[in-house]
Order: structure tokens, then C-alpha cells, then sequence
């Protein structure tokens, strides 16, 4: 956390530490920068951390500090000034102004609808100034939505397609790995991981240059964000389906819940991009979309100690070291059409399923805490222009849906209908040979060989095998037999954007309905869906006064 101390703090940026080295060096590092004693460091504290493994012989970790020198006022600025050094710089600890309230009257209650991290976070916003939401959400609370995923459908394969893997409270980040990098550049992104913190994650994401909760935490902190919402006035409400809503003179006026038509104040709309049903009701009611590019492709698995040799050479092993994790491109692997690349990547960490509807398959990957299973996994997938989705997507962008969820079925079908997870070493598919053996996997309900061109467009399939054998050539083993790809990767981005006016923030067709998150077309990840949803509170809080 950052000193709140009377002087105003500096900034030092890039300062760096071997990995035997203690963290306890950096007040004398960072006294070498400013060409000060280590005594005149007066108070100190690391804000940031992130470990750079470019070079194996270099490895280490690079660190910003902020801290405050003894001696006279403005000692800081007069430094700063002399040094001249982009590495360092003065920091003004200031707290983020308060919203004001809006004087136009609620037409009635707000309603979120979808409580993932876009919803959830749009909710503690509005219930802290006194907007008491009402949050639905189709899935269970997550005691109830745990035993149905382990019990229901791990163990006895039961797919229940209101309370799985993506629908739920907390929704389809609660099972993930709670990676919180994100590229965006925001200052909401502080609150965000206190907000993180005070509820139960551990304080090195306020620091880490990558962190992350894990897929244990998870869970338990949502339940509290969901508590702290409620004890402000907002109402939850689980098993709460959106099956309609009721338009009046271009407005959303209500939405109708398990059969109940609720009278509504204005509408976020945070469902995620899976909710295919939900966004092609609101098709049907003349909420405008468009097409926009999306991505498909494969999950691949390796040994994690195999990814660690590949990140880390000789320092493998070293007790200061995490599992080590990757961001690839092939280049031009997809031909003019573009690169393959890598997509959440899950050290230590297991393929799940994330079907929406019974009789299909589709592949995540997620990670405890500890990140401590013995493999890795990660998405490899190319981007689809929508026009060749072989659906009319010109006149209808929703039909890029049927296009994936035949996809889906076929998965499911080439595995006997028996929601194992279809799969082939990768040495194989880059063949197009069969596999056989003894298949291993982290997938909860198991592997089936199978070929996964039959799954894949012809092109995709190619390209992604094009992609593996490229980056094998770099990476020792990346595309052999200990490599296990599986498919398909079908839901790292959806396909459509519900068109929204950039200053009211609400959509263009309808009044009164607020699309936020990935499953509006505006995010990419827990950190950037959580942004796009305080965006919006923060547009209701300015325009309307509290509930």
C-alpha cells in the first residue's frame, strides 16, 4: 500500500533485484538512484512487483517504490527536478473526487441483470451511494451452484444448463483463474483490486505486475462483495431468469423475471457472452447489434515443469520462482487472414468445461492460488471476421451464435455424447493422424481421443497446426507427444456488440437499457468487464438521484 505520509512521496520506477537477492535492498537500491544515504529515506513502500525472464541470464525481478525523504520541505520536488530521470518521479497522493448525484428522478428501481464481475462491481457502486439495485441472476448462489457443478455434473454428468460453470453468482469468473492483468489503463482499476482485497483476496495483488485470486478464492469472495451489497440496500436475487423485457415508446420500461414483470428504473445489462439465449430475446424485442470479429481454436495442455525450463532455464526450480507462464504469436500462421496466439493462460492449472446448454462442449482453463497442478494450459485461437462464420451475419449478427454452437455439438458428439473432453497429441494433430495410449488430462470428466478436425473449420484447424509446429520450433516439445491439444477454445471473445451511444452510455435502440461488459462487446477479462461496469453506475449516479 502507498505511505500516506505529509510530504509529497516519490516515485521509483525500475528498480531491479537478482532472485537470491532480499526485497530488504530496495531502500539502498532506490538511495543509489536518487544519489542520497539510505538514511535520508525517511518512510518506503513497494506498490509494485513483476518478474522479468527475458533472459535466463538475467533473470530477476523489477520493482516501483514509493517513498519520502527526511529534511526540509520540498526536498523531493528539488530532486526530482535535478535528477531529471524518467524512472523518477513525484506522486501526489490525492483521493478520487466523489460522485455527485444527479437531479433527474428514477423512473424506478435500478435492475442489473447478470452479477459476473461487470454486474457485480456496477452494483457495489450504485449501492454505495444509496441507489439500492436490484441484481438478478439465472444461476444459484455459489454453495449451491459448487454442488451442482462437482456433484451433478462431475460426478454424475448431469449438466444443469442454469447452474454450471458460466451462470451463477459471481458468473463465469468465479471459476476462472481470477487473472486480473488486464491492458486497459484506468484509475477505477485500484478500487477494483482493494475491492479484491478488502474482501478476502491475499495483498500481493495490489503489487504484483501480473496477479491473480485463484479459482479457490474466488468463490468466497464474491459471496462477501454480495454480502456488502446488501448490507447497503441492494437485493440479490439467484435462480432469477431475464425470459423478457417490455419496451414502451423506445424505452425499456420492465423486465419480466421467472414469469413476474418488474416495473424498472434504468437497466445494466452485465450477462455475459454466453447468455446466447438471453441475447437473442432481446434481438427479437429490437435491441440493435452488429458483427465483430471473434476468436476459435484449441486449449493446449503441457507438463507445467516443461513451460518452467522453457521461461526459466537454469534457474528452474528456484524457490523464489512461480509457474512460470507464457503470451505467444505465431506469426501468420492463419495465412493472410492473421496470427495464432495464446490466450488465457493458466499455470498450474486444469481445463474446464463451459458449455452453456446440454449437448455441447467448449473449453476454458482456470488455476487454483498455488497454481501447484503438474500441467499448464492455454488457449491457442485465431480471429474469425464474421463474414466467414458461414451465417448470415450482415442481416442478422446473433446468427454468428448458431455458427459456434454447431461447433459445440459436434464436440459432443464425436465423444459419444458423453461430455469427455475431446483431444489429440499435438504431434498427431499437426499429422492429422489419430491418437492412442493412455490420455491425460486435467479435465474434470476425463479425455477421449478424437480428431479434432472434425470439429474445427478446415482452415482453423490448419492454422492452428501450422501455429504449433512454428512455435515447437522455438519451444522444445511444445508441439510433441507430451502435448495434449483439445477443442474446442469457442468462447475467448463473443461474436456480436450491442451498439451503445459513447456519451449516455445507453444503447442506441433502446432507452433505459445499459449493455456492459464481455457480453455487450465492450471487454475482455474480470478487470476490464468490471471497469465497463462502473462506467456505467457512475453514468446512472450523475444523471439520476438515489433510489
Amino acid at each position: 500500500m502507498r505511505p500516506y505520509i505529509d510530504a509529497m512521496p516519490i516515485a521509483v520506477r525500475g528498480l531491479t533485484l537478482g532472485l537470491d537477492e532480499p526485497e530488504d535492498l530496495l531502500p539502498d537500491r532506490a538511495a543509489k538512484r536518487l544519489r542520497v544515504k539510505r538514511e535520508d529515506i525517511r518512510v518506503w513502500a513497494l506498490v509494485r512487483r513483476s518478474l522479468d525472464a527475458r533472459r535466463h541470464d538475467q533473470l530477476g525481478f523489477v520493482y516501483t517504490v514509493e517513498l519520502a525523504l527526511s529534511g526540509p520541505p520540498r526536498r523531493e520536488a528539488q530532486l526530482v527536478k535535478r535528477l531529471r530521470r524518467a524512472d523518477v518521479a513525484l506522486i501526489k497522493c490525492e483521493e478520487p473526487p466523489l460522485l455527485e448525484p444527479g437531479s433527474e428522478p428514477l423512473p424506478g428501481r435500478p435492475v442489473v441483470v447478470g452479477f459476473g464481475p461487470s454486474g457485480m462491481f456496477a452494483a457495489l457502486l450504485l449501492a454505495r451511494h444509496g441507489y439500492r439495485p436490484l441484481v438478478i441472476d439465472r444461476g444459484p448462489d455459489v454453495k449451491t451452484r459448487h454442488r451442482d457443478i462437482l456433484v451433478g455434473f462431475y460426478r454424475e454428468h448431469r449438466f444443469n444448463p442454469e447452474s454450471n460453470l458460466l451462470f451463477g453468482e459471481g458468473g463465469a469468473g468465479t471459476y476462472s483463474d481470477g487473472k486480473l492483468y488486464t491492458r486497459v489503463n484506468d484509475p477505477r482499476i485500484r478500487f477494483i483490486l482493494e475491492t479484491f482485497y478488502h474482501h478476502g483476496a491475499e495483498p500481493d495483488i495490489l503489487i504484483d505486475g501480473r496477479p491473480h485470486i485463484g479459482s479457490d478464492k474466488l468463490p468466497g469472495i464474491c459471496r462477501r462483495i454480495r454480502q456488502r451489497i446488501e448490507q447497503l440496500g441492494g437485493e440479490i436475487r439467484f435462480a432469477a431468469r431475464l425470459d423478457d423485457v417490455v419496451m414502451r415508446d423506445g424505452a425499456l420500461s420492465a423486465v419480466v423475471v421467472n414469469g413476474e414483470t418488474i416495473a424498472c428504473g434504468p437497466v445494466i445489462l452485465a450477462v455475459g457472452h454466453s447468455a446466447r439465449d438471453t441475447l437473442r430475446m432481446l434481438g427479437r424485442r429490437g435491441v440493435t447489434f452488429e458483427p465483430k470479429p471473434f476468436q476459435l481454436g484449441v486449449r493446449i495442455e503441457h507438463p507445467q515443469a516443461m513451460v518452467d525450463r522453457w521461461q526459466y532455464g537454469p534457474h528452474c526450480g528456484h524457490h523464489r520462482l512461480p509457474p512460470a507462464e507464457y503470451h505467444l504469436i505465431a506469426k501468420g500462421a492463419a495465412g493472410l487472414r492473421g496470427d495464432m496466439f495464446s490466450f488465457c493462460m493458466c499455470p498450474g492449472g486444469i481445463i474446464l468445461p463451459t458449455n452453456e446448454s446440454p449437448g455441447e462442449i467448449s473449453t476454458n482453463g482456470a488455476s487454483r492460488s498455488r497454481r501447484n497442478s503438474p500441467l499448464a494450459n492455454s488457449g491457442l485461437v485465431v480471429t474469425i471476421d464474421p463474414r466467414e462464420a458461414h451465417a448470415p451475419v450482415q442481416t442478422d449478427p446473433l446468427a454468428a451464435f448458431d455458427f459456434l454452437e454447431q461447433i459445440e455439438r459436434t464436440a459432443f458428439e464425436i465423444t459419444g455424447q458423453s461430455y469427455k473432453l475431446p483431444a489429440q497429441r499435438a504431434c498427431d494433430f499437426i499429422q492429422g493422424r489419430p491418437s492412442d495410449g493412455k490420455l491425460e488430462t486435467s479435465y474434470p470428466l476425463g479425455g477421449q481421443w478424437s480428431d479434432l478436425r472434425r470439429i474445427l473449420p478446415e482452415w482453423v484447424a490448419q492454422s492452428i497446426a501450422r501455429g504449433i509446429e512454428q512455435l515447437g520450433r522455438r519451444l522444445p516439445g511444445f508441439g510433441g507427444a507430451e502435448a495434449l491439444v483439445a477443442a474446442p477454445e469457442s468462447r475467448a471473445s463473443g461474436p456480436i456488440r450491442m451498439i451503445r451511444d459513447p456519451q449516455t452510455r445507453e444503447s442506441v435502440s433502446t432507452k433505459n437499457l445499459y449493455p456492459v461488459g464481455e457480453g455487450a462487446g465492450y471487454a475482455g477479462g474480470i478487470i476490464s468487464a468490471a471497469v465497463d461496469g462502473l462506467k456505467s453506475a457512475e453514468t446512472i449516479i450523475s444523471r439520476f438521484r438515489p433510489y
